[in-house]
């Protein structure tokens, strides 16, 4: 059976920047009608950010229960027994809680009154939408289109994933059994995210990254706690590692490298993750038959999300970097207040960039070397963790973390905020704050923060930027 419908707003993905979207445009009064194929909440919430989070988080928990258990515990704790992994208990967790918010989604668009039908949608034109269900093909006339049709995994050339010895990182989050090994190809913030939480289970784990070093695009002054980390677990890290080839024998995946000096080398494990990053999904939905310029890889739009056709916006992973959750997020409820003509621009100072690896990464605008680079004439302040109350109350100050700002020199305009260290995702908020907002070093230097807590570092590197840190000597 077919069928016709007309809409104003039509959302082609239900991810985290086309359900804030589809939401947004209903709280404004558009009907709005949003296609999904999957579950509701995308690859974040579905098999990314979330799951991620939540076996990095029962990860350290089992770790520390380890610990415990071998008389390593430093608050003087001990378990009798060694403790045990269920990998399939551990699994149902995280489902349950995707399961949960897969379905707050649903509850929320719901109340905003938003149509939402599951299937595939593929266009022949840029305002004809076909959608097949299981049951029925929909044809959709809208008046504006939203693409959020968001990003897939990067495949690796000569190796292919095939969700039981090689794996993508959606198939590292279902496993239901503990590999005893695993090389990661790819030592990027997802590759280590997932191979430390691994390792913190009882997984030996190797790294094999084609650059130079961990995290590329992190300077190394970031990188290096967390280098020390992996060092001090004896996690295998090989940089300049080219991988080759993969083959399985035996039920193990035999892989192929060559290194930065031009010799082969091979490398027995158990599975193997590809996790090189990822690409926008650009085929397969009609996008050609779209009339849409194009920037390299990704739909090109303006400072509105708007493509070149009347009509016709793009947000989140398919627009291009950084491809980040919160990006999509706030270019869909920007993208709703566009349509209905409200005065709005897509134009942050700063996108935060996270990675939950151990200790955390947080950066906010600009490094020292970009902003020097870009022409500034900068000072630098930083505070180590070593130094703050909190951190070393939660054991946390061995980490070698620190907070750093950059300001520009002249008028102490605050031009970027980095810090490394244990739960430090949770200032990003604070310094994405004070660069939206315009701050100057003394906004900082001067603002109260709770003692104890791991805030106070900001206004402590704020008041060394200045010259006159109270918990660590000046200079």
């Amino acid at each position: 059976m077919t069928k016709e419908i007309s809409c104003d707003v039509l959302v082609i993905g239900g991810g985290p920047g086309g359900y804030p979207a589809a939401i947004r445009a209903g709280q404004l009064g558009l009907k709005t009608v949003l296609v999904e194929a999957d579950r509701l909440g995308g690859t974040c919430l579905i098999r990314g950010c979330i799951p991620s989070k939540a076996i990095i988080h029962a990860a350290s928990e089992f770790d520390h229960a380890k610990a415990a258990s071998e008389g390593q515990s430093p608050f003087g704790m001990t378990i009798s027994a060694t403790p045990e992994l269920d990998f399939k208990t551990l699994n149902d967790w995280k489902a349950g809680i995707v399961n949960g918010l897969s379905s707050g989604v649903a509850g929320l668009l719901k109340g905003a009154k938003v149509d939402v039908i599951k299937g595939w949608a593929s266009f022949s034109n840029a305002k004809t939408c076909t959608v097949t269900t299981d049951d029925e093909t929909v044809i959709i006339k809208p008046t504006n289109v939203v693409l959020a049709n968001g990003s897939t995994e990067t495949e690796l050339p000569g190796i292919k994933t095939d969700g039981t010895h090689i794996l993508s990182s959606r198939h590292a989050l279902d496993l239901i059994e503990q590999p005893k090994s695993i090389g990661v190809i790819g030592a990027g913030y997802i590759g280590l995210e997932l191979g430390i939480a691994l390792n913190k289970l009882g997984t030996d784990v190797s790294f094999f990254e084609a650059g130079n070093s961990i995290l590329p695009g992190y300077d190394s002054e970031l990188t290096r706690p967390v280098q020390a980390y992996l060092d001090r677990r004896k996690i295998s890290v090989h940089t300049g590692a080219q991988a080759n080839s993969a083959e399985i024998k035996s039920d193990q995946v035999h892989l192929t490298v060559e290194t930065s000096a031009g010799e082969t080398e091979t490398h027995v494990f158990d599975k193997l993750l590809i996790a090189i990053g990822r690409q926008p999904v650009t085929s397969g939905w009609g996008l050609e038959t779209m009339g849409v310029d194009m920037n390299g890889k990704f739909v090109a739009i303006d400072s509105q999300c708007r493509t070149s056709m009347s009509g016709v916006y793009a947000i989140g992973d398919l627009v291009g970097e950084p491809m980040l959750a919160h990006k999509a997020t706030a270019q869909g409820e920007c993208v709703a207040e566009v349509i209905t003509g409200q005065k709005r621009a897509f134009s942050p100072v700063a996108i935060p960039a996270v990675c939950f690896t151990e200790p955390e990464i947080v950066s906010v605008g600009l490094s020292p070397d970009q902003a020097e680079t870009a022409g500034n004439e900068i000072i630098v302040g930083r505070f180590p963790f070593a130094a703050s109350g909190k951190a070393m109350a939660m054991n946390a100050s061995k980490t070698r973390g620190f907070v750093r700002i950059t300001a520009r020199k002249s008028d102490h305009v605050v031009l970027g905020i980095q810090a490394v260290g244990a739960h430090v995702s949770e200032l990003s908020g604070e310094f994405v704050l004070a660069l939206e907002m315009g701050a100057v070093l003394e906004d900082i230097a001067h603002t109260i923060h709770a003692h104890p807590t791991l805030s106070e570092a900001l206004n402590e590197s704020a008041l060394a930027a200045l010259g006159h840190p109270i918990h660590i000597k000046a200079g």
